[in-house]
């Protein structure tokens, strides 16, 4: 995949199989704050936390099966990951994950203007379901423009909305 214009040190590439264990650890660092507030026995957090990486892979393949599965690199460095599903009727972010060296440099903010911009221009309306007690996803979504439309369970379902609707 092409290097992003407007910050030329972001690209992505396809997952390979070969990305398995960076994916681990990048899914590792998004449920880092949640898992700290368990004790766990010597090597059961590791197989806790691959245990549900696999059901979650699962899950997207089986109910995505024509998602994009992409490493986000920052500067040639592994730095996290972006899962998007596209077909006739919505564009939806099923996941995105930058691991805590890489945040706050504005990868995450490029990556979803890029995804808002193929949304206005397709006019497919844009999807990302965020973890309720996520505040600081919900107010990085609501700021670049995405309301609430829908609860699932423990999810807030989101819709990017320009300022013009």
């Amino acid at each position: 995949m092409a290097k992003n214009a407007s910050l030329p040190n972001v690209t992505l590439r396809a997952v390979t199989p070969a990305d398995d264990e960076f994916l681990l650890a990048v899914y590792g660092s998004s449920r880092a704050e949640e898992l700290a507030q368990v004790q766990w026995a010597e090597g059961q957090k590791e197989q806790f936390l691959r245990w549900q990486f696999d059901l979650q892979r699962r899950d997207y393949d089986s109910r995505f099966p024509d998602a994009e599965y992409a490493v986000i690199l920052f500067d040639e460095s592994q730095a996290g990951r972006i899962w998007i599903e596209r077909d006739d009727q919505e564009i939806h972010l099923l996941d995105i994950a930058i691991l805590p060296e890489f945040q706050n440099r504005g990868i995450g903010t490029l990556l979803l203007q890029q995804l808002i911009d193929e949304s206005v221009r397709t006019q497919k309306p844009l999807h990302h379901t965020v973890f309720v007690l996520n505040a600081d996803a919900h107010r990085f979504y609501e700021r670049l423009g995405f309301v609430d439309i829908d609860d699932v369970g423990a999810y807030q379902r989101m819709e990017y909305r320009s300022a013009t609707e």
